[in-house]
């Protein structure tokens, strides 16, 4: 069931929003050669602690994880699309051309928002920074495809459309979700849609929109941690995550 937003939750999911851009920004200036994932997470927890927030990440177990998630980040690097864990074993370090993903939830007064921004590590290949750019876009054509009263496959169409122009995979497996109370909520937002498929975009409803692609394979693999999803075929993967909510004046990023 979906959890629709009063005009005050939203409020607060906005407020809230606005520290959670702050933060990834900063913990995206930190990304270069020679660095650690274990110091991004590290700062992204200061960060969070020192806004009054809490990590929604830290601690969180979904239904078909055999563990909790162990830290306040999810850092993918290259081939690994989402959840990559920067802090076990030491962290890993990132080297000139990688391409890294930055995926944070930020619990703030009882609400939960969630964004995610690809970077480039030092200088990358000229495939890498179409393949950014390009999910880039097609998050912001999914979002400006949202309508009140229009429909959750408007914005699969949209972002489905972007990935045809490049000739990326969309990523098989994972989507976007309703956000807020939870982590994780309905609906299921996917990347792949039709127009006017699926639940309506009605006031109060606010969810993450993430388009996922890769150079190569839509398929995707789960590596033993328990958490991170790569491409079959190992191929580079980009991902951008916006919380949008639905109001009675259209469509708002709550955390740009």
């Amino acid at each position: 069931m979906i959890k629709y937003k009063t005009e005050e939750e939203i409020a607060i999911m906005r407020e809230g929003g606005k520290i959670h851009a702050r933060i990834l920004k900063e913990v995206a200036k930190k990304v270069k050669p020679g660095i650690r994932t274990d110091a991004l997470n590290n700062y992204a927890e200061r960060l969070i602690d020192e806004a009054g927030g809490t990590a929604s990440f830290l601690g969180y177990q979904p239904y078909d994880a055999k563990r909790p998630y162990p830290a306040a980040l999810c850092v993918s690097i290259n081939e690994e699309i989402v959840h990559g864990i920067p802090n076990e074993g030491g962290g890993r370090i990132l080297f000139e051309g990688d391409i890294v993903t930055l995926d944070l939830g930020l619990t703030y007064q009882g609400f939960i928002t969630d964004a995610a921004i690809t970077v480039p590590v030092g200088k990358i290949s000229k495939e890498a920074q179409t393949l950014i750019q390009a999910t880039k876009e097609a998050l912001e054509r999914g979002i400006k495809a949202m309508r009140l009263h229009g429909h959750i496959g408007d914005i699969g169409d949209a972002v489905m459309q972007i990935a045809k122009k490049h000739g990326f995979g969309i990523i098989e497996g994972l989507s976007g979700h309703g956000v807020g109370y939870s982590v994780h909520e309905e609906p299921y937002v996917p990347n792949k849609a039709n127009r006017g498929e699926g639940p309506k975009l009605l006031e109060g409803l606010v969810i993450a929109i993430e388009p996922m692609f890769s150079l190569g394979s839509r398929e995707i693999k789960r590596l033993s941690d328990g958490y991170t999803f790569i491409t079959r075929d190992k191929s580079l993967s980009a991902h951008f995550e916006h919380t949008v909510a639905m109001t009675k004046n259209g469509v708002e990023v709550l955390t740009k």
